[in-house]
């Protein structure tokens, strides 16, 4: 199998429960629930994705055509030196340990045991961000999971659920059975509305201060200025 990467670069997790950490990010191209083209957004089952994943044009992309090359790549990209071994924190996170996450689009179109495996053995610890509508395959050691409305979401276990909101028809409480240790309600970029942003943030707030089970999680690499 050949992977087709839209960008890899080294970075800090900017979401969720492990944000901050120092990660290598490599975005897939592809996804299952848009096209990526604007055109086709008003249609979409995920109409406010704000991500570029089409084609393989982007900073480290390419076409890779076995899974040691693209993790040996990846290799590349981490520059995190180990000074004082695996440090645990309250979600379980080996800091010092080198850390890819694979997002997209959507990462479970192309990620597979195989590349897992050859990440694993090269000492990284592997996370997916995914929409949830496909099975994550073994091996995978930190997942996220970030359901869309109207869509059957297959991965319904995990170490993570951020939940994009408000979306239409879609209520986070629905979700309240699924076994999640990290439950995150992230306000849904409005691509520029910074007033409706606003709106969307602060309904983030109302909701995690009546459902104290879930977390606010905040895109601070946007707010930070980082990639």
């Amino acid at each position: 199998m050949s992977y087709a990467v839209k960008e890899i670069h080294y970075t800090l997790q900017g979401e969720g429960a492990r944000t901050g950490r120092a990660a290598v990010f490599c975005r897939f191209t592809g996804c299952n629930l848009w096209s990526g083209r604007e055109q086709d957004r008003a249609t979409a089952q995920c109409p406010f994705c704000d991500t570029d994943f089409i084609g393989t044009d982007g900073h480290g992309g390419g076409t890779f055509d076995t899974a040691e090359k693209l993790a040996k790549t990846i290799a590349a990209y981490w520059t995190g030196n180990d000074v004082g071994g695996d440090v645990e924190n309250d979600a379980g996170t080996a800091t010092a340990k080198p850390y890819v996450v694979f997002t997209g689009g959507e990462p479970l179109l192309q990620l597979d045991e195989i590349l897992i495996k050859a990440l694993q053995v090269l000492d990284f610890e592997v996370a997916i961000e995914t929409n949830g509508t496909l099975p994550a395959p073994p091996g995978v050691d930190w997942i996220c999971v970030s359901p869309k409305a109207g869509t059957a979401q297959v991965q319904t276990t995990g170490h993570e659920l951020k939940v994009i909101f408000p979306q239409e028809g879609f209520d986070p409480l629905t979700l309240s059975g699924q076994a999640f240790a990290n439950r995150f309600i992230q306000p849904m970029d409005m691509l520029g509305d910074d007033a409706a942003s606003q709106v969307n943030l602060d309904a983030c707030i109302a909701f995690c201060r009546d459902n104290p089970a879930w977390r606010l999680s905040l895109q601070t690499h946007k707010l930070l200025g980082i990639p």
